[in-house]
């Protein structure tokens, strides 16, 4: 209890976030083993990384020399990929981390974040955690931005608005034009792009156009890199070098980097693993849209967000997962009874259905 004193007091009650469970720790507490397991809660690629990956960091030489803190190689390529200048890139251990970065940079005490929910919870972890203040403006009930709201809650302390396009746990896209309301009142706009090449749709050519835009994207979903955590931010070139001054050293560790430069030479490999999923995620959408009991929202990313009927959501997280399929849950005001799947495999959707019409009757 002396100790506890010392914490910030806006942090007694801070609840951190809540991550995709591990089948490590569910190993002996459920019917399967955990190689067993059908992980579909967490968007990774079930494809995997590209073999090039495996076969470079099987033979790469100097894990024990500190990888370029300028990220110098690592940017250009992405650089490449994007379409864009090195001097607007910054890479990090995940765009989770280039978030916290920018709302460090960025938000004073007191400053507020509007973030359109229900949305990606590192927003709001993010924010809590940098003491500013979260203003929540609530999707409608399709789960579309209403962006007349959105500027409304605008005042002159408002410093970033968080747009996941596609959403995260929906699925839906925020169109163009909307995007554009948003960045024509000059607030910073964070358009976070992780599911990109899943959707095919970007914002990326009105980079140049407006100053207030930055983009965020992953290696953890389309080139199956999850584990090694290297994400990046497209920013306006003045927050781009600020952020490369605050970020910790070597925050983009050795491996990550060499995966990414043979992920970005296998990028067909890639794209064809990405096209496996968009097709089934079209036929995972059709098979659960037979279940009586589930509403099914449209979705352009590498998951399927649906609300439950007549079965306790949460109940039927803990049944599947006793089953060893495990799907993702949500305790949060307006989607306490919705679950998310990812997009797996054939053989994981035929399992997660079977075992669906078993629960549901």
């Amino acid at each position: 209890m002396g100790m506890e004193k010392l914490i910030r007091k806006e942090l007694l009650s801070f609840g951190g976030y809540s991550a995709a469970a591990s089948p490590e720790v569910l190993e002996g507490k459920i019917e399967v083993a955990a190689k067993d397991m059908i992980k579909i809660d967490a968007n990774e690629n079930p494809y995997g990384c590209s073999p090039r990956v495996n076969k470079a960091l099987a033979q790469y030489p100097q894990f024990n020399i500190y990888p370029d803190d300028g990220q110098e190689k690592l940017r250009g390529l992405i650089a490449g990929y994007a379409g864009t200048d090195i001097k607007y890139i910054v890479c990090g251990n995940g765009s989770n981390q280039l978030i916290d970065l920018l709302i460090r940079l960025l938000v004073n005490l007191g400053d507020e974040v509007i973030n359109c929910t229900p949305t990606f919870g590192i927003y709001s972890f993010s924010t809590k955690l940098c003491n500013g203040v979260l203003v929540d403006v609530p999707r409608d009930e399709a789960f579309n931005i209403n962006i007349a709201k959105v500027k409304a809650a605008i005042t002159p302390k408002t410093k970033l608005i968080f747009v996941t396009n596609p959403n995260n746990p929906t699925g839906n896209l925020t169109p163009e034009k909307d995007i554009v309301e948003l960045l024509d009142t000059g607030v910073p706009v964070v358009v976070d792009e992780a599911y990109y090449e899943f959707s095919r749709q970007t914002i990326m050519p009105l980079f140049t156009k407006y100053e207030n835009l930055i983009v965020l994207r992953t290696f953890s979903k389309w080139a199956g890199l999850a584990g090694l955590r290297v994400g990046y931010g497209i920013f306006p070139e003045a927050i781009a070098d600020f952020i490369l001054r605050i970020k910790i050293p070597y925050n983009v560790n050795v491996a990550a980097q060499v995966a990414v430069a043979e992920s970005l030479k296998d990028k067909d490999y890639l794209l064809a693993s990405v096209q496996k999923l968009v097709n089934e995620r079209q036929r995972l959408s059709e098979q659960l849209q037979k279940i009586s009991w589930l509403t099914v929202y449209p979705s352009q990313s590498n998951f399927i967000f649906c609300r439950v009927w007549n079965i306790d959501a949460q109940n039927l997280h803990k049944k599947l997962q006793v089953k060893g399929i495990l799907v993702r849950y949500f305790d949060q005001p307006r989607i306490k009874d919705c679950i998310r799947f990812s997009v797996g495999k054939p053989e994981h959707t035929d399992a997660l259905i079977k075992t669906l019409r078993e629960i549901g009757g």
